[in-house]
């Protein structure tokens, strides 16, 4: 079994800018499935898609605004 080398970052924020990274990025890849699954027909795995395409936007702004007050708070 292969395991991801840890990373060489050990700052506080980098699991929230990392989990931000792969929500966003799966929100944007979701517009792809929700496409194919229209034209496929299949209306009931588009809004599936479009579901977990809205925790995912949601969970990247939360994941901004936390950020950025953590910033602010380190800075100030």
């Amino acid at each position: 079994m292969t395991t991801e080398p840890q990373s060489p970052v050990k700052d506080r924020n980098y699991n929230l800018i990392a989990v931000m990274e792969a929500s966003l990025k799966m929100a944007w890849q979701l517009n792809e499935y929700i496409e194919d699954a229209e034209s496929a027909g299949d209306t009931e795995l588009a809004d599936w898609f479009r579901r977990i395409q809205a925790n995912d936007l949601k969970a990247g702004e939360q994941g901004k605004k936390l950020l950025a007050k953590r910033l602010q708070d380190e800075a100030g």
